[in-house]
Formats: structure tokens, sequence, C-alpha cells
């Protein structure tokens, strides 16, 4: 079996395992929060960390008459939120535990009587220090999901919101296997891709649903933190509405696929993205088997799938452009 690039099988699996491992604690706090009472959920994040959320405000939304809002950690401290107080749960992520947007939206939060709580890799961070609750994964394992899932799924399930969720709790025990066979499956695509795309300068990336946080993310964090890459992002129900008209023969569209209820929207878009660009390239959950996960939860895992995927890709951009992923010019280089 080929190796795969940049990929420490081991360590990836120990890391995995390490958010499943948070399951007990995670429900534990939950439990705590249903017993003490609440009102709302902040989640709160910045940049990458911002659009981690996206996919839990959106369950929220569509399945729960909670009140769940995904918040920008420095636009929270300027411009505040009318619900945040005594009665709001505040969930922060940071890989670091020192990102400094989040550890003045947490003190914000805390100012404001709001219960605050942190999932982080690092003990000892900031950011675990300043929460009231931190639950500790190993270092720099991303992303965010498991845990997030599991905490909004407790949650919801609580409420009555959410049909079979221990069950799903169950199934996420296999994400460490299920996640390294989506590594491999990926491995020629992603291979195959960098050798094509090599020379271009610029990506347009649409993604819908619980897609659409990680669309966003792949384009500002990974194509332009990190590859230097101009891109446009665009959610696929807006595709329609001005940001086709930078379509042409050569550009490269990246079209990010699920399998929730906003499938059919992305499929619109790709049919008419492919009328126009001869370079259209599709990465789609229903390709994966993800083994062990039961059909009606494959469309809540497509963030996880396709961070596993693209992460793939991501390693072959830097061996095909000769780009390190780790090479910054501005970013936590210069203050601002």
């Amino acid at each position: 079996m080929h190796s795969l690039l940049s990929f420490n099988e081991a360590e990836f699996v120990s890391q995995t395992q390490s958010l499943v491992a948070l399951r007990p604690q995670i429900e534990k706090v939950v439990d705590r929060l249903v017993d003490e009472g609440y009102d709302n959920i902040l989640l709160v994040g910045a940049g990458g960390t911002y659009a981690q959320m996206w996919p839990y405000e959106h369950l929220a939304r569509r399945t729960s008459l909670l009140p769940v809002r995904a918040a920008v950690a420095a636009e929270l401290v300027v411009s505040g939120d009318a619900r945040l107080g005594e009665r709001t749960v505040a969930v922060f992520t940071s890989v670091s535990g020192t990102t400094e947007d989040s550890l003045s939206a947490i003190d914000y939060c805390k100012s404001r009587g709001a219960h605050t709580i942190a999932f982080t890799g690092i003990a000892d961070s900031p950011v675990a220090q300043n929460v009231d609750v931190a639950l500790i994964s190993e270092p720099k394992a991303w992303p965010f999901d498991v845990q997030l899932l599991l905490f909004l799924g407790r949650l919801l399930s609580h409420r009555g919101e959410f049909e079979g969720y221990e069950r799903l709790a169950d199934e996420l025990a296999g994400l460490p296997r299920i996640l390294v066979d989506v590594a491999r499956q990926a491995e020629p695509v992603a291979a195959a891709f960098a050798d094509a795309h090599k020379d271009n300068d610029y990506h347009f990336l649409i993604g819908g649903g619980n897609l659409w946080g990680f669309t966003y993310l792949y384009s500002m964090c990974i194509l332009e933190e990190m590859q230097w890459l101009r891109t446009t992002r665009v959610h696929s129900a807006e595709f329609f509405h001005g940001s086709l008209e930078l379509l042409e023969a050569d550009t490269s569209v990246i079209i990010f696929q699920g399998e929730d209820e906003t499938r059919a929207l992305t499929d619109r878009a790709e049919a008419f993205a492919k009328r126009v660009s001869k370079d259209v390239t599709v990465f789609d959950t229903r390709d994966y088997a993800l083994e062990g996960i039961s059909p009606e939860f494959r469309g809540l895992l497509a963030p996880l799938v396709l961070d596993t995927v693209m992460d793939r890709v991501s390693k072959h951009l830097e061996r095909a452009r000769d780009h390190s992923l780790d090479l910054r010019r501005y970013y936590r280089v210069m203050d601002y």
C-alpha cells in the first residue's frame, strides 16, 4: 500500500481518537447545562474556527427552536449581541489556544455573565485557562467537527430535536479508521488535481448547506492564506446572483458536494459551471464509503469528510507548487 504524502497515519489516528474520546466529558458538560438552564448558544470563532461553526448553526436552525448563532469573535466584542447574558452558553475553539480575537471575546462574554466553553489541544493555553470549562484533545487535532457535533447533538437530543443521537455518537467511534480510508482513497485524486492545477493562480469555489463553511474556510484559510492564490467563494444558492459572471472557459471551478437537503442547489450550480468552464472539479462525499456510518448521518459528516479529502489536496499543492503551507507574509508575522 502506497504511503500518503506528508501524512503521519499514527498521529492522525491518535488525534482523531482523542476527539472521539471527549464524548463522556462533552455529555457531562451538556447534561449539567441542561440541569442549570440556558436560553441560547453562541458559537464564537475567528477565521477558520468561525467558518467551522456554520454547519452547527445550520443544523440548529433547521431542526431546533433553540437560538444558536455563529459569531465573529472581533465583531462580537464591538457590536455585542442582545441575547448575550447569564443564560448564554458561549462556545470557542482554537488549535493553538492563543487566538487574540477569541481571547478578547471570551473576556467579553464572561463580563456579560455567559458560561464559556472551549475546545482546544493545549491545556495550559490562554484560551483553555480563561474559559469556565476547557475540553482538551491532543495538540494540533483538527478539525473541531467531532466536538461540535457531539456537543450540539447531545443538547438537541435533550430537547427532543435530534433523533438517534446515541447511535450517531456510537458510530463516531469508528472515525479514525473511516477517515484514514477516506484519505487513502483521496490521495490519487489529490495528486492529479495538484499536478493539473499547479500553475493556476485563481480558483472559483462553490458549496452550500453545511459545506458552505468549509467552502469559505478552504478558499480563505488554505488557498489564500497558505498558498497565496486568488479565489472567489460563493454559496451554491447565491451562485446565480452575480458571481457566475466571473466564469470563463479556463476558470478552475472547485465544487464541494455533500449529502444534505441542499445537494440539489449545488447540482444546479455544477450543471451551469460545466456549460461554461472546461475545468470543473467536484469533490463529493458520496464517493466515500464511510463504512459503519448510517445513511441518515452521512450528511452531517460532510465537513469532516471533505476536510480529510482536501487536506490531501493541500499537501499535494504544497508539493506541486513548491510553496510551503506554513509560509506567511503577514499573518502572525506583522503587527496589525
